[in-house]
């Protein structure tokens, strides 16, 4: 496994752990990956990593209507990826 994927499988437990149905933010995952090995990481290695999950349907991806702002929620469907 790769090191994109690695951090991308690590990001995906954490907020699988962490979330507990709560929508997810960028900067969320962004505060979880500055406690990891990918320290470095920075905004848009997180937001391109949410999409990932989200594009291999970890996550689902909505629009919160009063701020306008992406957000994730953990991909509880039975035929999710």
């Amino acid at each position: 496994m790769n090191d994109v994927a690695t951090r991308r499988a690590y990001l995906a437990d954490v907020l699988t752990a962490r979330t507990h149905g709560h929508p997810v933010t960028t900067h969320h995952a962004v505060r979880i990956l500055a406690q990891s090995p990918w320290a470095t990481a920075g905004r848009n290695t997180a937001r391109k990593d949410l999409r990932a999950l989200a594009a291999r349907g970890v996550l689902a991806s909505t629009v919160d209507l009063t701020t306008g702002r992406r957000q994730y929620l953990i991909n509880t469907r039975k035929d999710a990826a």
